[in-house]
């Protein structure tokens, strides 16, 4: 992408892992563990793109012998990554569901041979490693990636089908607080921009 490099155009691959799978270098593909979310990833989410929400609560106190807040806490903060994927095939169908892998049917002897998923999740809840990885705003052809230790998949997604639309999965990963973050700034993980080519 020709400069300014720091004005970003384009969606970003999401991947997914096990929690505690290690995230790849910042010029590395990403290795054993990690599953691409979509069969060809960003070529099959919508043009709507990929949505990095910020989402925090602030309290403010004003005395009575003021009109306006003199101080102000944040009592709540959150990091969501929201995607709608057209990408229908059961092993990514899951992932919107956090269910388990398809279960496979071999073709027999005048039967059809077909996949299958429940379509119930129960009580327990999947948490997932994630990372989003586009263009640096530092300079041409350098990566850019969000790694987010655990989150869960929270949204409601309701696939319509009908004529002339792709139906699509509606995805929304929320992150989970990381207890065994490096540093209090990176409870929800950290974002990572290439500034420099590796030396030779």
């Amino acid at each position: 992408m020709p400069a300014p490099y720091e004005i970003l155009a384009g969606p970003l691959d999401l991947w997914f892992a096990p929690v505690d799978t290690a995230f790849p270098l910042i010029d590395a593909a990403p290795g054993a563990g990690w599953s691409k979310l979509g069969t060809n990833g960003k070529r099959n989410y919508s043009d709507d793109g990929l949505a990095v929400q910020h989402t925090q609560k602030i309290d403010t106190a004003t005395p009575a012998g003021a009109i306006a807040p003199v101080k102000a806490w944040r009592t709540e903060e959150g990091l969501i990554i929201s995607v709608t994927m057209w990408d229908m095939t059961l092993e990514q169908y899951t992932v919107a569901l956090g269910g388990a892998e398809p279960t496979a049917v071999a073709a027999g002897t005048g039967t059809a041979g077909y996949k299958k998923i429940g379509l119930s999740r129960g009580p327990d809840v999947v948490t997932y490693a994630m990372l989003a990885r586009g263009q640096s705003a530092y300079g041409d052809n350098f990566k850019a990636q969000y790694e987010v230790p655990v989150c869960f998949q929270n949204a409601n997604p309701k696939p319509a089908f009908a004529k002339g639309k792709p139906s699509g999965l509606e995805m929304e990963f929320m992150a989970l607080e990381h207890s065994a973050a490096a540093t209090e700034l990176e409870r929800f993980g950290r974002l990572i921009m290439q500034h420099q080519a590796a030396l030779p």
